[in-house]
């Protein structure tokens, strides 16, 4: 069945690097190949991922132009999936913890602003299925192409859908980009993430070259527990988001008060609705300068979204002062 309505426009752009850029076989940096884009649907926002796919260009190497996808990119959603695993964690506790129908499901979605059909509810429910029955002894294919690529950086994160729900945890190799495991589980101690991290290891034709993820404390011992003297690995966005909170709130305090100072635009807007003149035209011009400032946020934790809403209001205030040193400063009726 076609579709009836339009697929919902992104609220926002996140570009996705990829943290591994050496060749995990011959070492040498790999190049950015192409841009792959993926529009996911969330609970809370609409993303357009941008990623940033990677080629090792030795041509002696067994990865040679064999396409490395940004780690991160798992966090998001399923491979060539719409919906963020979010999502799909949140219908799997509505179905099976509060035994809602997929049209109790549906309704609760669209009330929250989710643009889903109930045949996608259907659809993300079984993916959810899957995902909690997922295993290794479940794929041949799965377990030969491990076994080409000689080793396995495992990822591991978990999703909570809201507070007292179960916490999926999904296991993903990052070198294949397959997940592993996916399990829902109640609580997330030492003891359950280490027999996670076990029963996928028990079933690897290849060994651990490394682990990857939020540095959680309990993620960290079950880590040491499972696999001793392994490397484990900060993610790098974590990392950066961690470091940069204290410049993180400040940055976000002063855009707000930066806001406060530039309230009103709309009333000059309405003065300024219907005139042809060029005060009028140019009062227009600067209201959409501000309001497109207003909106432009960065990608916290490199791109301060205070510091760009900053520099873009004092463009704009340098430009009305400008202009009203040459006399032609706007009038407002």
């Amino acid at each position: 069945m076609a579709r009836r309505t339009r697929r919902p426009q992104a609220t926002r752009t996140k570009i996705l690097e990829c943290v591994q850029q050496q060749c995990s076989e011959c070492g040498e940096l790999m190049w950015n190949a192409y841009d792959n884009h993926h529009t996911v649907t969330r609970l809370e926002e609409v993303v357009h991922l941008r990623l940033k796919v990677r080629r090792c260009v030795n041509g002696d190497c067994a990865r040679y132009h064999v396409p490395y996808r940004p780690e991160e990119e798992g966090r998001w959603a399923l491979p060539n999936h719409a919906f963020g695993l979010d999502v799909i964690a949140q219908i799997g506790a509505w179905r099976y913890q509060e035994h809602r129908t997929v049209p109790e499901i549906h309704r609760r979605l669209v009330e929250h602003g989710v643009v889903i059909s109930e045949r996608s509810v259907t659809d993300q429910l079984a993916r959810y299925d899957e995902l909690v029955a997922l295993s290794l002894r479940q794929s041949a294919h799965l377990q030969q192409r491990l076994a080409e690529q000689g080793r396995v950086i495992l990822a591991l994160d978990g999703l909570q859908p809201d507070v007292g729900h179960e916490v999926l945890w999904v296991i993903r190799d990052c070198l294949s980009g397959e997940i592993l495991l996916a399990r829902a589980l109640l609580s997330a101690t030492q003891d359950d993430l280490a027999a996670l991290l076990g029963e996928v290891v028990a079933q690897l034709p290849v060994p651990v070259a490394g682990v990857v993820s939020d540095g959680q404390q309990s993620i960290r011992k079950a880590v040491a527990k499972a696999l001793p003297g392994v490397a484990h690995g900060l993610c790098h966005f974590h990392y950066l988001r961690e470091a940069a909170r204290p410049i993180y709130e400040a940055d976000r305090h002063a855009k707000k008060e930066l806001k406060k100072r530039v309230r009103g635009i709309r009333a000059l807007e309405r003065q300024a609705e219907g005139r042809d003149d060029p005060a009028g035209v140019a009062t227009r011009g600067y209201c959409q300068a501000v309001r497109s400032a207003l909106t432009d946020d960065g990608l916290p934790p490199l791109d301060a979204s205070g510091l760009r809403l900053q520099g873009r209001l004092t463009h704009i205030r340098e430009s009305l002062e400008r202009v009203e040193k040459k006399g032609r400063s706007p009038q407002h009726s």
